[in-house]
C-alpha cells in the first residue's frame, strides 16, 4: 500500500507539474484583443500600463471589481494601472464619472469605492445624481461638502472629458475593458458564463503584458544603425 500509494502522489505531481507548464491558447486578434492604430502613449514609458475603463453603474464592473482587486495585488512590477471611467452618453454614469474623479480628489476613494459599488448593485440604492451622491458620501466616512465642491469643479470636468475622449480613441465598446500599453485592448470572448469570460478577459490582459514585454526586449536587443561615416576631409 505505501508503495503504491507513493506512485500515486508521485503521478499526481507530475501531473500538477505538466499542466502548469502547458502553454496558454494563443490570443486571437478580434476574438481575444484588438490592435489600436495608431497605438497611443502610454502615461509611463519605462512601465507597461494596463487602464481599466469601467462604471460604478455597470454590473459586470461590479462583479468583476474584487477580481481585479485580487489581480492588482500580484501585479508585477514593471506593471502600472491606472482606471477611467466611462459615461457612454448617460446621464446617471456621466454622475458617477464625476463621482469617481471627486472622490480621487478628496482623497476619499480607496474607502468609498468598493462600498459605491456594493451600495448601487447590491443594497440597489439609486445613487445617480449629485444631491443623492453627496448625502451617500457624507453619511459613509466621506465630507459632503468638500464632495460637492470638487464634483463640480473646473478640475473634474476636465478630468471627465478627458476620460470620456480617451474611450473614444480606445475603441471602447463595452466594459468592463482593459486596454495594454496604449496597443492592444483586451475583450471579454463570447460565453454565457459571465465569470469566465471575466476570468478570461484577465487572463487575456497578463498574455498583452507578457507580448509587450517581449517585444519591448526584442526592440532592446536590436543592434542600432551603424553612423554614417564621416567624409575625408578635402585636401587644398
Amino acid at each position: 500500500m505505501t508503495r503504491l500509494r507513493t506512485l500515486a502522489l508521485t503521478l499526481g505531481a507530475l501531473t500538477a507539474l505538466l499542466l502548469s507548464s502547458a502553454p496558454q491558447a494563443a490570443l486571437e486578434e478580434g476574438k481575444n484583443f484588438v490592435t489600436l492604430a495608431p497605438a497611443h502613449q502610454p502615461g509611463q514609458h519605462n512601465k507597461i500600463e494596463v487602464v481599466e475603463f469601467f462604471s460604478y453603474g455597470c454590473p459586470h464592473c461590479a462583479r468583476f471589481y474584487p477580481m481585479i482587486s485580487d489581480w492588482l495585488a500580484k501585479l508585477p512590477h514593471d506593471v502600472v494601472f491606472r482606471r477611467v471611467p466611462v459615461g457612454f452618453g448617460r446621464d446617471p454614469w456621466i454622475n458617477l464619472q464625476r463621482t469617481y474623479y471627486a472622490l480621487e480628489s478628496t482623497g476619499d476613494l480607496a474607502r468609498l469605492d468598493g462600498p459605491l459599488f456594493r451600495a448601487i448593485h447590491e443594497e440597489r440604492k439609486p445613487l445617480f445624481d449629485e444631491s443623492s451622491i453627496a448625502d451617500w458620501v457624507g453619511r459613509n466616512g466621506g465630507n459632503a461638502d468638500k464632495f460637492a465642491a470638487a464634483y463640480t469643479s473646473l478640475g473634474v470636468n476636465t478630468q471627465t472629458f478627458q476620460a470620456d475622449k480617451m474611450a473614444e480613441d480606445f475603441r471602447i465598446a463595452g466594459i468592463p475593458s482593459l486596454a495594454v500599453d496604449g496597443r492592444y485592448v483586451a475583450l471579454v470572448p463570447a460565453s454565457g458564463d459571465e465569470a469566465q469570460g471575466l476570468n478570461d478577459l484577465l487572463a487575456t490582459a497578463d498574455q498583452l503584458i507578457a507580448r509587450v514585454r517581449s517585444e519591448r526586449a526584442a526592440t532592446r536587443a536590436t543592434p542600432s544603425a551603424a553612423p554614417a561615416p564621416k567624409p575625408a576631409p578635402k585636401s587644398n
